[in-house]
């Protein structure tokens, strides 16, 4: 799928769009600049699982969770992640297993931790503030 997104309510958009095929245990990688879009994606994804929380990047907090929606939203961020031991400290291999759904900004830093099933979203720069969103 692909989407051509001119704000940031399309770049929600297309989230949601993504959530109506989620399932227990899916992993999303989000991949993409500073400033792409990236949360507003995960906020778009939360409201399409049900969630009404309000969602934030966790770049200080690591991982923050949604719970209320159709299945619970387990939103990381590895951008001040060193090392891939610090995976372990975070609870990441635990919230694997909870059956919801896990969304990683940042997620090519460690890529061998990403289980086999993850499917990619590539988050990207067109002109005019505009952002290409692929899954």
């Amino acid at each position: 799928m692909e989407r051509i997104c001119q704000s940031p309510e399309e770049t929600r958009d297309a989230g949601f769009e993504l959530a109506r095929s989620a399932v227990p245990g899916a992993v999303l990688a989000l991949h993409g600049d500073l400033g792409a879009g990236k949360t507003e994606f995960v906020k778009g994804l939360a409201a399409g699982l049900g969630s009404n929380d309000a969602v934030s990047s966790p770049t200080f907090t690591l991982v923050h969770e949604y719970r209320g929606g159709r299945l619970p939203l387990f939103h990381f961020d590895w951008y001040r992640l060193e090392r891939v031991e610090e995976l372990e400290g975070i609870g990441y291999y635990d919230y694997l297993d909870q059956r919801g759904v896990t969304v990683i900004e940042w997620a090519a830093k460690f890529p061998s931790e990403l289980p086999p099933r993850t499917r990619h979203v590539y988050l990207l720069f067109l002109a005019d503030n505009a952002r290409e969103v692929r899954w």
